[in-house]
């Protein structure tokens, strides 16, 4: 194709509309004419973005005196010249040949609803006022615990989505977040992660759902479709291998084989992209044995669009296309770094043009560069904006944003589902003797002693990318922006007959340990003892959790351990409140404590929600998507291990691998039996599918809700494997005495291997199937015999196993 300067495309439709601004064409018609309009330059203007918040030096709104614990910039130290190249450059000179993406208008600044909209109205009209067609930019924005932006509300974190097992919900919440979104003009949202936890100690656990790709998978599936169906594309990340870090250090390499990427990281992102339908995904910081995600054609092409089928855009992370070259050095400069992402299958650099600027221009008119590979990307991303109507006739940046203006973003609908999701994510992980604290046989004790950094500071109810500790840190006189309920003011409402002291004891982090005193002294003085410790998110260091807070082990961060040993010590009964974005070691309590919580950042409602939990009004019923370790070594771990991984090979190593509470766990106010595990056939052909049906009945006097979980083994297998898999699971709510049997529709596909070839093969032989409440609880087991030939998986599998629920009433 000619890089000259073409006239406009002359074919109309009988509205006399050029082609690419005809509703009634296809997409695909109204693309390709778009794409034979534009100069090569301008197609390259699409693979970029601006980031006109960003430039926070420059900021002259920005308050003095801001909070200590801020950073003081987004942008990470190796990306300093980077950034301030990017940044010098106009968002008017960015757009003179139009512009891909505008970044973060709504998350960079506390901007009220009104004047968010205006600022997307303003950047939108210098984008079409200094292109020559007049291509809208896309809008995108952060959305991990919600939509990032002033006054919105703040979901719980993603691990505790994952603690619910509920996909409905997920999906409920999500379609929430994109309405808000659509509503002031924003088009691509930057969630949901799906990395799978490797190494607790990785600061962005609290950003993923858990160390199960099975939850993972059907989660952020959920999350996907609910995002998408408000109209704003969802973005899968990071697409791979990011979790699984060395040492669990944040940017690390990926010391991984192949065969364990796509068995255990990868099967997620293929689920949203076969059964949700994804449309874009984010790449990895990463490498994974010495290939960056960013530069892996492999992974961005051949895995992603040639088997799976993906059909959206690939967008970089946040400076990944220029990492390239500054931190992985596989590319000699930001030029080359460019041509390297672009060849692999990145589509459009975020957050601002640097790699994809106009060099690449130059290197197709000089002959360098194939042109084939800046149009697939355009393509791809001028697709985007067709389906989402940026190119209609009647298209406007007005009209993008109409009927926003007095749009509440912490609307009471929003609240609700954001208290349903924090009570289901809150874990009862052993009542002990004290819990619930009130209810039927039980008088709430007379004096409670609320001690803990984390009873009073509703920031730590949220995960680092909630954008009261993601930016607003920085703007210490604008509060939260949300009313937001502490622990201890919570559990003053929830209990208002109880005299409650409150001493912080000691922060979140440091070694500060003179309040120890007086929070003890207040337990002694008191009937019971509610401790809350855990974490407070932020970004690189400042904090405990989140992007760039990586742990060296799972020891309660600060002088936290020595708050609980001289709580404790005192002899009042005590209930420790964990209240974090990642799992740490509680064995040294587990036996002294009077009642185990854990609550993983529960968002704007989760005072009331963990308050409800410790009182007994709320009926727990959140589950572990992480197990929770003994001691703060031996990691990493999760349950996903080999037998000489397990804790059932003792003996050969001086570390223990148990789990103080397995994956799964979660204890109830009532009590569950889960029994009679059944097959329709003991047998079934490497092609075939078996119903497992599992009875479970509330065996307690109150109502509650069950999460049944299938778990499949392979006996004899040509590779290893772990000794236990989760293949399902449902949640189950039952009256006192009401029962309901399970069935889960098993295909073979569910219990494939990746095997020595990293073919994904069905191998005949001997599974062990067992059910129950956690993968330490699995009373009830049966044998499934695989018969015939190996099977090779080709093209599309089955990746979700159905739920069938058929109740039975309760008996007298």
């Amino acid at each position: 194709m000619s890089s000259a300067s073409p006239a406009v495309d002359p074919s109309t439709s009988a509205t006399d509309l050029p082609v690419w601004r005809d509703p009634s064409r296809s997409v695909d018609e109204r693309t390709d004419a778009l794409l034979a309009a534009m100069t090569l330059r301008e197609k390259v203007a699409q693979l970029g973005s601006r980031w006109v918040g960003n430039d926070m030096s420059a900021d002259p709104e920005q308050e003095a005196g801001g909070d200590e614990d801020a950073g003081e910039t987004f942008v990470v130290a190796p990306m300093q010249d980077v950034f301030a190249a990017a940044g010098s450059v106009s968002l008017e000179e960015a757009s003179r040949d139009g512009l891909g993406q505008l970044t973060r208008v709504f998350g960079s600044y506390p901007l009220t609803v009104a004047e968010g909209v205006a600022e997307v109205v303003r950047q939108h009209h210098v984008v079409l006022r200094d292109s020559r067609l007049g291509v809208p930019a896309l809008v995108h924005e952060e959305c991990l615990t919600g939509f990032t932006t002033f006054g919105a509300t703040v979901y719980p974190a993603a691990i505790a989505w994952a603690a619910t097992f509920d996909p409905d919900l997920v999906e409920e919440m999500a379609a929430a977040i994109g309405r808000d979104m659509a509503a002031v003009g924003v088009h691509q949202g930057l969630s949901p992660v799906l990395d799978v936890v490797r190494d607790p100690r990785w600061g962005r656990v609290e950003e993923t759902m858990g160390e199960d790709p099975y939850v993972v998978a059907t989660l952020g599936s959920a999350y996907v479709r609910g995002l998408q169906s408000a109209g704003v594309v969802a973005t899968l990340k990071h697409f791979a291998g990011y979790s699984a870090s060395r040492a669990a250090r944040n940017h690390g390499p990926v010391s991984m084989g192949r065969r364990e990427l796509v068995d255990v990281i990868l099967p997620p992102f293929e689920t949203a992209v076969r059964e949700a339908g994804v449309k874009s995904v984010m790449n990895s910081y990463s490498d994974v044995d010495g290939v960056p995600a960013g530069a892996d054609p492999w992974l961005l092409t051949e895995v992603l669009r040639e088997e799976w089928g993906f059909e959206g855009t690939v967008v970089s992370d946040y400076w990944a296309v220029p990492f390239l070259a500054s931190m992985h050095r596989v590319a000699g400069d930001v030029d080359a770094a460019g041509v390297a992402a672009l060849t692999a299958g990145i589509d459009v650099e975020l957050p601002d043009t640097s790699g994809f600027g106009a060099h690449l221009a130059d290197l197709v008119e000089a002959g360098a560069l194939d042109e084939a590979l800046v149009d697939r990307a355009a393509r791809r991303h001028l697709r985007h904006k067709v389906e989402l109507g940026l190119l209609d006739p009647d298209w406007t940046p007005e009209g993008s944003v109409a009927g926003s203006g007095d749009l509440d973003l912490d609307s009471p609908g929003n609240r609700d589902i954001a208290a349903r999701m924090a009570e289901r994510s809150v874990v009862l992980l052993d009542p002990g003797s004290a819990l619930p604290l009130a209810g039927p046989g039980r008088t709430a004790p007379a004096r409670v002693a609320v001690l803990g950094p984390c009873a009073d500071d509703p920031r730590t109810h949220m995960g680092c990318y909630a954008f009261p500790n993601h930016v607003l840190p920085r703007y210490p006189g604008r509060g939260l922006g949300l009313e937001v309920t502490t622990m201890v003011d919570a559990l003053r409402a929830e209990l208002p007959d109880t005299e409650i002291a409150y001493e912080r004891g000691c922060a979140v982090e440091g070694e500060d340990a003179s309040g120890i005193g007086a929070a003890a002294e207040a337990a002694a003085g008191a009937d019971l003892a509610v401790v809350f410790v855990g974490d407070r998110a932020g970004l690189f260091g400042i904090g405990t959790s989140g992007e760039g807070c990586d742990a060296e082990d799972l020891r309660l961060p600060g002088v936290q351990p020595a708050l609980l040993d001289a709580v404790v010590a005192t002899g009042t009964p005590t209930v420790v409140v964990v209240v974090s974005g990642r799992p740490y070691a509680l064995g040294a309590w587990a036996d002294r404590a009077a009642g185990l919580v854990q609550a993983f950042m529960p968002g704007e409602e989760g005072g009331p929600a963990v308050a409800g939990v410790l009182s007994g009004r709320v009926q727990p019923s959140g589950h572990l998507p992480v197990q929770i370790p003994y001691g703060p070594g031996g990691q990493p771990r999760t349950y996903l291990q080999p037998p000489l991984g397990s804790p059932d090979s003792s003996g050969v190593s001086s570390l223990d691998a148990s789990a103080l509470f397995p994956f799964g766990h979660g204890r109830s106010y009532t009590t569950f039996e889960v029994a009679d595990l059944t097959l329709s056939a003991d047998e079934v052909g490497s092609d075939g599918a078996v119903e497992v049906s599992v009875r479970v009945t509330n065996t307690g006097d109150r109502a509650g809700e069950e999460v049944v979980q299938l778990y499949g083994r392979d006996v004899v297998s040509s590779v290893v494997v772990p000794v236990r898999r989760l293949l399902g699971f449902t949640r189950v709510p039952l009256e006192p005495g009401a029962s309901a049997t399970v069935t889960f529709d098993l295909h073979t596909d569910r219990l494939a291997l990746v095997g020595r070839d990293l073919e994904r093969v069905v191998e005949p032989g001997l599974f062990e199937l067992t059910a129950g409440s956690s993968a330490g609880d699995t009373p009830c087991r049966a044998a499934l015999e695989v018969t015939g030939e190996p099977r090779v998986l080709g093209g599309e599998r089955r990746l979700t196993v159905p739920v069938r629920l058929t109740r039975e009433p309760a008996r007298p």
